[in-house]
Order: C-alpha cells, then sequence, then structure tokens
C-alpha cells in the first residue's frame, strides 16, 4: 500500500503552553484505551513534544521535574474541573469558526481517480469501503469493495475519500476495516470536543485525527471519520464541499440536551433487546410452557408492544408509533413486517390462541359487560316491583312449547295453539318480556343499545343484556312461571289473520324441545301432543297463504359449528347441518312470521311508532325460477336478485318477498335491540301511556343499532367460515363429498354447495354438468386463517 507523506504536527501547538493545556492534551492522549504505549508502533511522540521536553519532565531544574506519577494525577485533576467548567460554559456560537482559515484551503477536493480509498453508501442500511477501478460511463466508476463485490457507483454515493492512498490493495480492505474500527472510541470526541469548543475552532476529519490520534495517517484518519460520522452529540457539519467537510462543536447546552437523548434512546434500545429476548425465550418453550397471556400485560411497556403488535396483526393501530414499534419488532425478530408475521408471533409466544378470531379484534366487538352494569342488573333482578302485573293476564293453563337450537341460552318466544269451536286455528305467540326489568334510558338499557344485538359465535356467546338477566330473570325456562308479552291470532281458514290482540301475560313454558326433537315428535304424530300437530297445521296454512300473496321461497341448507374448546390448537368441532324446510324449523319460521304481521296490524291499527320493516319485490319475476329444482338452488338464484329491506317507522310497507302486508320484528327482545324498542313501543300504549320514542327518534336509534348489527353479521359469517374451514382441513384426504351446482360463474367454474357441511364454495366441472345436478368433490386444501378453499371434482369410472 503506498501513501503520501502527512504532517504530524499538532493543530493547536503552542510554543510555549502553559501547564494547564499541556494536561488537556495529556488527558485527551491517556483517555484512550485504544491508544496506550505498548500498543503503538509509534513513539510516544503521538503526544504534543513539549510534554516531554526538559521543562517537565527528565531535565532542567531539579525542583520543577515531575514524574509520570505526578502528572497522571495532574491530568485527573484539571479533568475533573474541566468537567465543571464546561458545565458552565454558555452556548459558543459558530459565527467565526469557518473564517479561521481559508476554505479553499481547508476544503481541498480529490477527484476520483483509479487506487483510490473511498467509502460509499451501498444503500440505505449499509456502508462500505471500497477501491476504485476505472470510470464507468461518463461519471459513474466501477468499485471492489470489503467483500469483493464490484459495483458500478454514482459519485453522490462516495461520503468520504481517505487521504494520503495512491494504489490501495482491494485484498487489504477488512484488515483496515478492522483496525479502524478498534481505534473507535466515542470518548475520544467528547475530549476533542472541550479543547474545540474553549478555542471556538473548527475542524477537518484530518485535523481531528491529529487531535485525538497524533497522526492524520490513512487508518487514523479514516477512524476519526467514523467517529465524526456515527457522533450525533458533540459536533456538526458547518461546510461540505465534495468528500471533505468542516465539522463544529456543538454548544454546551445543546449537547446537554443531545446526551440526553442519546441515553434515553440507549434505554430503550436495551429494554427493546430484553423483549426481544423475551419474545426469543417464550417462542421456544413448549405449548404447556409458554407464559400466560396475563403475564404480557403486567408491565406497562410489555403491555404497549405487545398492542402495538396486536394492532399490526389486525391492521387496526390507534397511531404511527403503534405500527413503527410494531414494525421495528418484528424487524428484531427477523420477521416480515407483514400482519401475517405479527399474528404468527404472537401465537407462538402463546399470547393468541392458534385459532384466535382476528375478526373480533377488528371489529372492536364487546365480549363482557362491566361490573357497574353487572351490579346494575343484579339490582334489577333483586327488585320484585312488577310495574304490569295487575294487568296481566294469567296463561299458565295453555301449554307451551319453545323451540330452539340446543344450545340455546336466551329463550325469549314460545308458542301455543288450540283448535276453536267453529274449527278455526288460534294461535299464541309468547315472547319474553325484558321490560319487565328494563326501562329506556337505564345504564343497562343503554350498554344494550351500544351493543345492538347478542353474537352467537361457534366459540361463544356474548349477550347483548349480562348473563344474569339474559339467561336469568328475562328468559322463558321450562316449568317457571315466566312474565310474557303474548300475541294472540285467530287465523282463517286459508291461513290470513281474522283477529289479533296482544296483552301482557303469565305463562309456564311446558316443554324446552330441540329442533331435532320436535320434529321427531310432530314424526311420532303422538295423540297427547295435539297442540304441536296443531301449530303445524297452521304452520301449513300460513305457507300456502303467503305464497298466494306472492312470497319468495329462500329456504336453504343452514350450517351451525360449535366449538367448545376454542383455546385448545386442536379444539372439538361439532357441526350441524339443519334443512330450514325441517317440519319444525318450518314451523318456528312461520310462526315468528306470523308474529311480525300481526304486530304490523296491531300498530297501524293504533298508530304506533313501530320499526316496520317492508322489502320490495317488484323486480323479481318467479316464472323465470321455476326451471330450477326447488330448494336451495332456487332459493340461491333468488337470493342474489333480491332487494334490500327497509323500514318505515310511521306506518307499515308491504313485505312482498315473505308476501305479508306489513312486518314487525318481535320476537326476540334478549337478542335484538330493534325488538326490544318495538316492545317499549307496544307496552307503553298497554299501559295508556304515549310511547317513548317518536317516529324520527326510532328512525335515528335505529340508523345506529343497524351498524352495530352489520359489524356482527359479517363477524358471525366471517368467524363460521372460518370454522367450517377447520372442519374441512382435519377431514381425512381420500373424504368425498356431495355437492349441488348452483350457478355458473365463467366456462366450467361453478358454485356448488356442499351438502353434507352446508357451505358454498367453487371449483371446475365437468362438460355437460347443468345446474341442479349433484356431483362429486373432494377438499384438495384448506387455509381457514388464509380462506383459501381448493375442491376438486371427483370423477368416478
Amino acid at each position: 500500500m503506498a501513501v503520501r507523506a502527512v504532517n504530524t504536527c499538532s493543530l493547536f501547538r503552542p510554543p510555549s503552553p502553559p501547564l494547564s493545556s499541556a494536561v488537556r492534551f495529556a488527558a485527551l492522549h491517556f483517555s484512550s484505551r485504544h491508544l496506550n504505549f505498548r500498543r503503538r508502533r509509534r513513539s510516544p511522540a503521538f503526544l504534543p513534544q513539549y510534554l516531554f521536553s526538559s521543562d517537565y519532565v527528565g531535565g532542567g531544574c531539579q525542583t520543577q521535574r515531575r514524574s509520570v506519577q505526578s502528572l497522571f494525577e495532574s491530568v485527573i485533576e484539571e479533568l475533573q474541573a474541566m468537567r465543571k467548567r464546561r458545565k458552565r460554559v454558555s452556548a459558543a456560537s459558530n459565527i467565526g469558526l469557518l473564517n479561521e482559515e481559508l476554505l479553499e484551503d481547508r476544503l481541498l477536493n480529490r477527484s476520483l481517480q483509479k487506487g483510490l480509498l473511498l467509502e460509499f453508501k451501498k444503500d440505505s442500511d449499509r456502508i462500505l469501503l471500497a477501491v476504485a477501478q476505472r470510470p464507468d460511463g461518463k461519471k459513474n466508476w466501477m468499485v471492489s469493495d470489503q467483500n469483493g463485490v464490484p459495483s458500478s457507483i454514482k459519485p453522490q454515493q462516495v461520503t468520504y475519500i481517505v487521504p494520503g492512498v495512491d494504489n490501495f490493495d482491494q485484498a487489504d480492505i477488512a484488515d483496515f476495516v478492522q483496525k479502524a474500527q478498534d481505534n473507535v472510541d466515542p470518548s475520544l470526541l467528547e475530549f476533542a470536543w472541550v479543547e474545540l469548543l474553549e478555542k471556538k475552532k473548527s475542524v477537518t476529519v484530518e485535523e481531528l485525527a491529529e487531535i485525538i490520534f497524533g497522526s492524520a495517517e490513512p487508518l487514523e484518519s479514516y477512524s476519526a471519520h467514523l467517529l465524526l460520522s456515527k457522533d450525533e452529540v458533540y459536533f456538526t457539519v458547518l461546510e461540505t464541499k465534495g468528500y471533505r467537510s468542516i465539522y463544529g462543536p456543538r454548544p454546551s447546552g445543546q449537547v446537554e440536551e443531545l446526551m440526553r437523548r442519546k441515553l434515553a434512546k440507549e434505554a430503550a434500545e436495551k429494554e427493546l433487546q430484553e423483549f426481544i429476548e423475551l419474545l426469543a425465550s417464550a417462542k421456544s418453550m413448549p405449548s404447556h410452557d409458554k407464559p400466560p397471556k396475563s403475564s404480557w400485560i403486567n408491565k406497562e411497556k410489555t403491555w404497549s408492544r405487545i398492542e402495538s403488535l396486536e394492532a399490526y396483526a389486525i391492521d387496526d393501530y390507534r397511531n404511527d408509533e403503534q405500527r413503527k414499534t410494531a414494525g421495528l419488532i418484528l424487524k428484531e425478530m427477523g420477521l416480515a413486517k407483514t400482519a401475517s408475521s405479527a399474528l404468527n408471533l404472537l401465537v407462538d409466544i402463546g399470547y393468541f390462541p392458534v385459532h384466535v378470531n382476528l375478526e373480533l379484534l377488528k371489529l372492536g366487538i364487546p365480549t363482557d359487560h362491566s361490573e357497574e352494569v353487572i351490579s346494575a342488573a343484579q339490582s334489577l333482578l333483586l327488585d320484585s316491583c312488577d310495574p304490569d302485573e295487575i294487568n296481566r293476564k294469567n296463561l299458565t293453563d295453555l301449554k307451551v312449547y319453545a323451540i330452539d337450537v340446543d344450545e340455546a341460552d336466551e329463550l325469549d318466544d314460545a308458542l301455543s295453539a288450540t283448535k276453536l269451536q267453529d274449527g278455526r286455528i288460534k294461535v299464541w305467540i309468547h315472547v319474553a318480556d325484558p321490560t319487565r326489568y328494563v326501562q329506556p334510558g337505564t345504564i343497562v338499557d343503554r350498554e344494550a343499545m351500544r351493543r345492538g344485538t347478542s353474537v352467537f359465535l361457534p366459540t361463544a356467546t356474548y349477550s347483548m343484556f349480562p348473563e344474569n338477566l339474559a339467561m336469568g330473570g328475562m328468559s322463558l325456562r321450562q316449568g317457571d312461571i315466566c312474565n310474557a308479552i303474548t300475541v294472540s291470532v285467530v287465523l282463517h281458514n286459508d291461513g290470513s289473520i281474522a283477529e289479533c290482540s296482544v296483552c301482557n301475560s303469565v305463562i309456564k313454558p311446558t316443554y324446552m324441545l330441540t329442533y331435532e326433537s320436535a320434529s321427531e315428535l310432530l314424526h311420532l304424530n303422538l295423540e297427547e301432543e295435539g297442540e304441536l300437530r296443531i301449530l303445524s297445521e297452521a304452520a301449513n296454512l300460513r305457507l300456502n297463504w303467503r305464497r298466494q300473496q306472492g312470497a319468495v321461497e329462500t329456504t336453504t341448507l343452514e350450517t351451525r359449528i360449535k366449538v367448545s374448546n376454542p383455546e385448545d390448537p386442536e379444539p372439538a368441532i361439532n357441526l350441524y347441518v339443519e334443512n330450514q324446510a325441517d317440519p319444525a324449523m318450518r314451523l318456528v319460521t312461520e310462526m315468528m312470521i306470523l308474529c311480525g304481521e300481526a304486530m304490523a296490524t296491531f300498530g297501524s291499527r293504533n298508530e304506533i311508532p313501530l320499526p316496520y320493516r317492508g322489502q320490495p319485490q317488484s323486480d323479481i319475476n318467479i316464472s323465470e325460477f321455476v326451471h330450477l329444482p326447488e330448494g336451495p338452488v332456487r332459493s340461491f338464484a333468488l337470493v342474489k336478485v333480491m332487494r334490500a329491506a327497509e323500514i318505515d317507522f310511521r306506518k307499515p310497507a308491504r313485505h312482498g318477498v315473505l308476501g305479508i302486508p306489513g312486518y314487525v320484528q318481535f320476537t326476540s327482545p334478549i337478542r335484538r335491540y330493534l325488538d326490544l324498542l318495538a316492545h317499549y313501543q307496544v307496552k307503553a300504549f298497554l299501559r295508556g301511556e304515549p310511547p317513548p320514542f317518536s317516529a324520527g327518534k326510532l328512525e335515528g336509534i335505529a340508523a345506529l343499532v343497524n351498524d352495530k348489527f352489520r359489524a356482527v353479521r359479517k363477524l358471525c359469517n366471517s368467524s363460521l367460515r372460518y370454522w367450517i374451514l377447520e372442519y374441512l382441513r382435519r377431514q381425512p384426504k381420500e373424504k368425498r363429498y356431495r355437492a349441488l351446482v348452483l350457478k355458473f360463474f365463467k366456462d366450467r367454474l361453478a358454485a356448488l354447495l356442499l351438502i353434507e357441511v352446508g357451505f358454498q364454495a367453487s371449483a371446475l366441472v365437468s362438460v355437460g354438468t347443468q345446474i341442479g345436478d349433484e356431483i362429486i368433490v373432494k377438499v384438495e386444501e384448506a387455509h381457514p386463517r388464509d380462506d383459501i378453499l381448493f375442491l376438486k371434482e371427483v370423477v368416478e369410472g
């Protein structure tokens, strides 16, 4: 390696320095652990020579001689005094720093040429040393970096040209870099900063090398450059020309502030590394040994970082700081900055279960009631006062059937029926009476409005009301005396409504039946269950009448899933497929529609503002669909062309799809807030009071509640789909499924309904397959988290 001579004299060497100056320079040089005498090839001339003159050591008057020990003690004393003095130094102005010498003399720039050793910016994260090889085009240069990799770089990528080098050997770069890094000691900058600040001097890289290393040779100059390029505290760039810069010491007040920030940053980085180590440790543990979720929440800073990862996983961060924090954590963990990486990390450390419901987190659906609401609900249960007690009609002599899914906890409707002497059927629809406990504007009512609806997921139920109310006092319970509001309807022989009335009532439910058990009882046709047969007869009358009024049949297969232990990596999944054409389901559906029509009639007759639902049917021509098989295939086609339901709060609007003149949802006041609003209005009328809400007020509340309802419906659909895919993923690969062809998208790509699963998917089908055909498919791949299902038709023979 060829180098040229560099002046090695100290930049600030005075002709006859006082002792304090000597001590300052000695402190600069003695302080560096990298520059002790034994490690240096050079003589102690690295230190200013006057420190070793006869005036100070080993010559002149004996009384003035100093030992090395006494010199060291003086250095320490002076250093301590210097630190105290530095705190008192006011901010030094940079004015004049650049005027001490001509800029042109100090910023002599060197152009790129072959053999120069230079530093360049490879990319935003990497700075490398390289040797210039040859020009590449008009401006670029080919260089060979410390890794032996050739690159074509632009002049603006060059950050420093090492002085004193004419023909550097690329093979020596790695050793040069290592030696330079060994020299780098940030504490050297502090001493240089003190000296330069007091003298109000600026400095180039080479001049700084002279001060702190006693030499401006290539290695020392590059070491000084590394110190300055990484410095964020003591020096600032005053002037730059080409590849050279002049640096000035920052004012002491600014340095103190920057040092404070630096220390805070270093402390934060240390905390982050400790957190990264914590994550790595938890990630490596077996599932049963991972720390509980609560352990991540106990410490505030740990919890804030976990929150950032959680926000990143669901793509819903509150601020940009959360996004940056999560991105930094993922980078430190060696992971891609993606939502799925954050999700997988939280699963790997045991914070999230494997089957965490991300949609539940994204939508912010509340899962728990506050202690205040629960306490208020308990107080309502303890209050024995019933405002409608004297007006309740005793219907405990009726046989009452409550029919619902087997896992239902909130039981809010039940049925009774009899035949009148003239042969007509009378039906009673008994609906739970939550207004026995809850009044508009109370804390429990406001919480129910905020939620809008109960949430029924495969993994859990989140009630609109606290459980002690929803599943306790409000629900209709078998064998108990229960408060209800009863809608009684007498049917004409054609199934239309002849009479209807509404009253407060007391009932005693006789049977709590599942759909399966109710269907079995209907099939057995037991004489002692004659009331159930009458209900079934009423349902058939109603269905035929509605069809004559233009009702659109939309019965299909409906899937229910119950996951009993969702926190486990492999929870048990119970899947049920219900045919809505099943006799018991048909019975309940018809009675609920009958109740809705009766309430619309009752509300209209008494001019009660209610949420009257209507659904236009003008764009549906049933004759266009008669060629399709009845059931799921035809229903699928009809649903696709139906218009959205509309709500009027003043008067009923025809519900063309149901084939009835008006409809009010009334039968689920424990589960749906709009049903509860209808109860508030009707109950006030029964008491002889004005309704609590005007039509305008109802409309405003309904707008808010419907937003909640749509979010919950989206959550329920996505959750059901996830668990169906998880169910399919676990099935044997050789398992076959029957599928109905519902529609063709393009060419042979068809929409299918998996009959045994009640799930819609798509697949390529054979040439000649028609809508309504049944085919056999198998599951090629199922990825619940990515919402991916690949089906393949099985062609036999």
